[in-house]
């Protein structure tokens, strides 16, 4: 089968070999009411009122929203303001942890036998895709399309990042139980799980684990980024393309992230909501890369400090992996549902001033979607709307490639999301 474009990005995983640790404690949890894709959620707790862990401390008023769970027991001190990467302010509840962690009596395991009981435990466990996207898991399952096939993405492409590796060879029994319990509830033929190359210690404990289920199986992928997109994930797992416009599922393939399955299947077994996450520390001004199990809503500054990080020499901080991560603007900023990565950099990224287009083609050849990133900059240039429409801007995932391997150092990447802007208010 071919093979969709991409780049080899430099091996940085220090922490792939590190086994998930239980971060202790911290002292306060701050818990912003907007960690997903869509509208914000409403706090309704008070100052001074006792939580417990897995208690709604904000409700989903909207159906682009799920709730939001305290992941600690003790005293709520006050319902703050908090500025989100983009500037956005939103609510936040802020915790003093008793140290008890006293679990909610309304965690109990919910009763999920058909497809609306799965969409409905999803939406009420607060559940969020956990590769970074921070979509909105019951969405998926809430859709009329009949769905043939699962694909559990665990490529983990970018920089940095060993959340999912360390979810697959740890939990892998917990991943497979969860893709059996979606496949028979949704009555999907076949699952399927990515997993790079370059990892054939997760693909054999992934198919180790799936040897007595029947329909799954385990895919190794080419090692390249961005292996882990959704539409060049589908094709290189089932050879399906998903046309421009529309999403995996409009075709009858339902992606989850590796960490997303393996939660919804602890909340089957326990109930307990999305209140802790797994997160990879590393970055140059990072000594001792690892992999952290952390409450939802802990001060980064406590994550850096427990990984020995030289908080003084910290000029960058990035939320995710190095190509799509997001720049953090200061240390007040707490660990949220999607996180999978908190990257410590010593450095300020400065980009060379851009110079003219050499046509070279590196652009071309990287792009996944077989764009053209020189003819789109041009377009966009002219605000050409009808040559933005022929060239497909659509179909560009904002991976960076262009612009990574762009000898001129051109904006493409970010061009292009301007282009797709204007073509979305034409």
């Amino acid at each position: 089968m071919k093979r969709l474009n991409g780049i080899r990005l430099p091996k940085s995983k220090r922490a792939q070999n590190k086994q998930i640790t239980v971060l202790p404690l911290p002292k306060l949890i701050r818990i912003p009411m907007l960690m997903h894709m869509g509208e914000p959620c409403v706090p309704c707790v008070e100052p001074d009122e006792y939580v417990y862990v897995g208690q709604e401390i904000g409700r989903a008023e909207s159906d682009k929203a799920v709730p939001i769970h305290s992941s600690v027991s003790g005293n709520v001190s006050v319902i703050s303001e908090y500025s989100l990467p983009d500037g956005t302010k939103v609510p936040a509840v802020e915790i003093i942890p008793d140290g008890l962690q006293v679990i909610h009596p309304d965690c109990i395991p919910p009763k999920i036998s058909n497809q609306k009981e799965l969409a409905d435990a999803a939406r009420k466990s607060g559940c969020v895709g956990l590769g970074g996207s921070g979509d909105l898991t019951y969405q998926k399952f809430s859709r009329s399309e009949k769905m043939n096939i699962l694909v559990l993405n665990g490529a983990e492409c970018e920089c940095f990042l060993s959340t999912d590796l360390r979810q697959m060879l740890e939990n892998a029994e917990q991943i497979i139980s969860g893709a059996a319990m979606i496949q028979k509830i949704m009555k999907i033929k076949e699952v399927l799980i990515g997993v790079q190359s370059n990892q054939p210690a997760a693909i054999q404990v992934l198919t180790q684990a799936a040897e007595k289920q029947k329909g799954i199986t385990v895919c190794p992928l080419p090692p390249l980024y961005p292996q882990g997109e959704k539409k060049v994930l589908v094709f290189h797992t089932t050879g399906l393309v998903v046309p421009e416009g529309q999403e995996p599922e409009d075709i009858g393939v339902l992606v989850l992230n590796v960490s997303t399955c393996a939660f919804l299947y602890q909340y089957a077994q326990t109930g307990i909501p999305l209140v802790e996450r797994v997160v990879t520390v590393d970055g140059n001004a990072v000594p001792k890369a690892c992999n952290l199990q952390v409450p939802v809503g802990t001060p980064i500054i406590d994550v850096l400090s427990y990984a020995s990080c030289e908080l003084d020499l910290v000029k960058e901080i990035y939320s995710g992996g190095a190509m799509t991560g997001v720049c953090y603007p200061a240390f007040r900023a707490s660990v949220v549902k999607p996180q999978n990565g908190l990257v410590a950099m010593k450095t300020v990224s400065k980009r060379k001033a851009p110079t003219d287009c050499i046509r070279c083609g590196k652009c071309l050849s990287a792009c996944p979607m077989n764009l053209m990133p020189t003819e789109i900059d041009r377009s966009y240039q002219k605000r050409d709307v009808a040559a933005l429409t022929d060239l497909h801007t659509g179909l560009c995932m904002n991976c960076g490639c262009c612009t990574y391997v762009c000898p001129a150092n051109r904006p493409l990447s970010e061009t292009i999301q301007q282009a797709k802007l204007l073509l979305s208010n034409a």
